[in-house]
């Protein structure tokens, strides 16, 4: 039988959001935001078969809509949490907040410098050591070399790997992957952070260590922070604010207590 999920809207979402008055500025506007793949609506085992399919004009395809006209704002300073089951839309959504996808349809407003802390490993060469990552990620991100030098050891610190940075990052496990990943995202004060289940991954510890380090970021820099996390405390613990999106489409959005009550 296919999958029956509730995605009615629970509540006036947009009448709630109108009675309250924020002047603050905007950083991130998602105006009625679709996304669509399509998806091959048969399988072909080579290249070869779907050259022949494409030349005979046999070649079908079905439409996935991952989001359906989804729209929120996040201010400077919020906290914005993203909740939802496994294939409702989270990450896609980040990935056109971060720039990876455009949108199929509406539009996505970005006003400030993005950090993003996204696919866990992207932006990394298996092969090379810790060390040279550093330097590689950093590029990637906008980073000169001077100031990954200037912030190395801070970086290495914060991680915890100055045992392990001559030794080839295909042999480090997720969890410290992640370290370096979101030591190096959050070495400068961006104006927004995006960080999608990255808190999920390595020890307690370490988690708690990232946290603080993210409330740091928003009580002493104001940075604005979307996150995408299953843990239904931790959204309720760090944000102001909140969406559910159910399959592509909102549930419900307002405050993260309110809504992850209801999500529970």
């Amino acid at each position: 039988m296919p999958e029956n999920i509730n995605t009615t809207p629970l509540g006036d979402i947009e009448r709630e959001l109108a009675a309250a008055v924020d002047d603050r500025p905007v950083m991130v506007d998602v105006d009625r935001v679709s996304m669509v793949f399509n998806m091959a609506s048969q399988q072909l085992n080579s290249l070869k078969e779907y050259a022949i399919a494409l030349a005979k004009r046999e070649l079908m395809f079905k439409e996935f809509r991952a989001l359906d006209g989804v729209s929120f704002t996040v201010r400077k300073g919020d906290v914005f949490g993203i909740l939802g089951t496994n294939g409702s839309g989270k990450s896609t959504m980040l990935k056109i907040i971060a720039g990876v996808l455009e949108p199929t349809e509406g539009t996505c407003t970005i006003n400030g410098s993005i950090a993003p802390l996204i696919e866990l490993g992207a932006g990394f060469d298996m092969e090379l050591t810790a060390r040279e990552n550093i330097f590689l990620n950093g590029a990637l991100l906008g980073y000169s070399k001077k100031f990954i030098q200037q912030h190395f050891d801070e970086i290495v610190d914060f991680a915890e790997v100055e045992k392990f940075l001559d030794m080839p990052m295909k042999n480090y496990s997720s969890g410290m992957v992640a370290r370096i990943a979101f030591a190096i995202a959050t070495v400068i004060v961006p104006e927004i952070l995006i960080v999608d289940e990255v808190l999920s991954v390595g020890d307690f510890m370490f988690q708690q260590k990232c946290e603080r380090r993210i409330t740091q970021l928003i009580k002493e820099h104001d940075v604005t922070v979307l996150i995408v996390s299953h843990n239904n405390d931790q959204i309720e613990r760090l944000c102001n604010k909140a969406i559910w999106i159910e399959k592509g489409h909102t549930r419900m959005m307002g405050s993260a207590a309110d809504v992850c009550r209801a999500y529970r």
